[in-house]
């Protein structure tokens, strides 16, 4: 087993190094963007629209809609493997879950904030930070 864990150290030096970018990424981000969630974000049983009249069917529009769910499965992956290795695993998965697009989004966004100490712990620093309360 030693020598297995040999022939792979250069992959298990890339895994720590990732998990430790990963980490440092989410100390800078996720407090960012949990302060930019508006208060009423997660009132009311559906998602307001916010751009009623914005052209849709434009390949700009289509290009920022796939960067930005990339980008949301990109959080969700880091966030599953900081369940296991250091990080804020459940906040990073609901950041990337927050800029996916699918269907069911708002009631399993809704759930997963509501669930334990997460909602206590997002208000107590957006309280810190002069915002108000986020609003179930």
């Amino acid at each position: 087993m030693f020598e297995w864990f040999q022939t792979y150290e250069t992959v298990f030096y890339w895994i720590a190094g990732g998990s430790l970018a990963a980490f440092a990424a989410t100390l800078a981000i996720i407090p960012w963007l949990v302060l930019r969630i508006p208060a009423d974000y997660f009132r009311g049983r559906k998602r307001n629209v916010i751009c009623s009249d914005c052209n849709r069917s434009t390949p700009a529009w289509l290009l920022l809609r796939i960067i930005k769910n990339a980008a949301g499965a990109v959080f969700v992956l880091a966030g599953l493997v900081m369940l296991l290795t250091p990080g804020q695993g459940l906040l990073t998965i609901v950041i990337g879950l927050g800029l996916m697009n699918f269907p069911g989004k708002f009631r399993l966004e809704r759930w997963l904030i509501s669930r334990g100490p997460t909602l206590k712990i997002i208000n107590r620093y957006r309280l810190r930070r002069g915002k108000p309360p986020l609003i179930l």
